[in-house]
C-alpha cells in the first residue's frame, strides 16, 4: 500500500524571510538542529536554504553572513508537493532534481511540512545505515 507523505514528513517547518540574514538563517537552524530551512513571504513557499547554501554561497565567497539577505543565497526554484502525494512521488522527485529535502505545502502554497531523505528511509527501512543516522541525536 502506498504510503502517503503527511505519514513521514517532518511538520512545522521553520521558516525565514527572504530579507532576512544569513547568519540570522542559521541561528535559527542552530536553535532547530536542522539543516535546512523554508524561505517563505507572506506566508507563501519563496525558497528553501540548507547549510551548505550558507557555506558555498556566502562563506566560501568571502561575504559576510550577517550582510547577506537569505533570498541571495538560497534556491528559489524549489519543487514543493502535497501532503497527501505518495512517498515513491518524492523520491522520484529527488532523483530527478539531485534534491534531499522537499518543502510540503498545503493548496493556499503555505508551507505545512519538509520530508527528508532521512524521513525516507526511517520509514522505509528502520534498519538502514541512512535511517541510522538520520535518526541518531545530534550529539551522537
Amino acid at each position: 500500500m502506498a504510503q502517503a507523505i503527511k505519514d513521514v514528513m517532518t511538520p512545522d517547518p521553520v521558516c525565514v524571510d527572504p530579507h532576512d540574514t544569513a547568519a540570522a538563517a542559521a541561528r535559527s537552524m542552530r536553535e532547530v538542529d536542522s539543516g535546512a530551512i523554508l524561505v517563505t513571504e507572506d506566508g507563501h513557499l519563496r525558497g528553501l536554504l540548507t547549510d551548505r547554501d550558507i557555506v558555498v554561497r556566502a562563506i566560501a565567497d568571502g561575504r559576510d553572513p550577517a550582510q547577506v539577505e537569505v533570498a541571495e543565497i538560497c534556491s528559489a526554484d524549489v519543487q514543493a508537493l502535497r501532503p497527501e502525494d505518495d512517498v515513491d512521488r518524492a523520491v522520484q522527485l529527488m532523483r530527478e532534481r539531485h534534491v534531499r529535502r522537499i518543502p510540503i505545502v498545503d493548496r493556499d502554497d503555505h508551507p505545512i511540512g519538509i520530508v527528508s531523505i532521512g524521513d525516507i528511509a526511517l520509514a522505509r527501512q528502520e534498519r538502514s545505515a541512512l535511517a541510522d543516522i538520520s535518526g541518531a541525536p545530534a550529539n551522537a
